[in-house]
């Protein structure tokens, strides 16, 4: 029985699939790479990809040989997935529609079993976290990617600086951070993952760069990124819209030195461990 919470949650993440489709999912396959490859993902192993979006970390597995199972809650993501699957010619990826908290998949059945930021903005993220431990057979890996603290995630600090430019008094509410940064201490990350019942966790950071064109292309990839995102714009005026936009060009112009793409940098957290 799929109760209000989860059909709140699927209508939030379906709202924004096809934004995030276009513009995040491209954005983030470089540290799924990145992942993959400290998780010791080769050809023929089975994986799990869980609140897997449109196929950031799904599809990059699969190029490597991976029979890989992504799941997600929402129905118009996994289409989006198992399109960008179909165009790649991908027939070793399918895609279903799961809720990550209670996974209908049975126990000790993949060889990997990963999240990138999806089972880090969980109501019950140590819930979710334990169900990849749950489906991983032992001797297998577990794979969290996450993102570090928020004020050194510059997509965020850069937008919330062009709302409280455009809009004076605007505040984000910080104690308790938005749920995508629970996991920002990799401290954190490692007590869960070992709290989860996974042995000689390795938790390492690295820096991952995102470039935007212009103050709308990062517009368009924050609001789109999460449902947190498209919560921030939604109570506003086109007139406050637009001053955003304004700002943020002012910002992007400035990082990019006048021309050219701005780079901004993010901390990612990847945790690893064995079942």
């Amino acid at each position: 029985m799929v109760t209000q919470e989860q059909e709140q949650t699927r209508a939030a993440w379906d709202s924004i699939a096809a934004g995030y489709d276009e513009f995040v999912t491209p954005t983030h396959m470089s540290v799924a790479n990145e992942g993959l490859r400290r998780a010791g993902l080769r050809s023929g192993m089975r994986m799990l990809d869980v609140a897997a979006g449109s196929g950031a970390l799904s599809i990059p597995a699969a190029r490597l040989g991976a029979r890989v199972l992504a799941t997600d809650i929402s129905p118009v993501m996994v289409e989006r997935l198992t399109s960008r699957a179909r165009e790649e010619g991908l027939v070793n990826l399918e895609g279903q529609v799961m809720d990550g908290h209670a996974l209908e998949l049975d126990d000790n059945t993949f060889d990997l079993a990963g999240s990138q930021f999806g089972v880090m903005v969980f109501p019950d993220m140590p819930r979710g976290i334990r169900e990849l431990a749950r489906v991983t057979k032992p001797g297998g890996r577990v794979l969290m990617n996450v993102y570090g603290p928020p004020t050194q995630v510059e997509f965020f600090g850069f937008f919330i600086a062009a709302l409280q430019a455009a809009v004076p008094g605007f505040t984000l509410p910080m104690d308790p951070p938005p749920l995508p940064f629970q996991l920002r201490d990799p401290e954190t990350l490692r007590q869960e993952l070992a709290t989860a019942g996974l042995k000689d966790v390795q938790v390492e950071t690295i820096t991952e760069r995102l470039e935007f064109q212009s103050a709308n292309h990062m517009w368009d990839w924050v609001v789109n990124s999460n449902p947190v995102g498209a919560m921030l714009v939604a109570d506003l005026t086109e007139e406050q819209k637009v001053s955003v936009r304004q700002a943020l060009d002012d910002l992007l112009r400035e990082r990019a030195g006048g021309t050219g793409p701005a780079v901004l940098t993010n901390p990612v957290h990847i945790g690893v461990g064995t079942k």
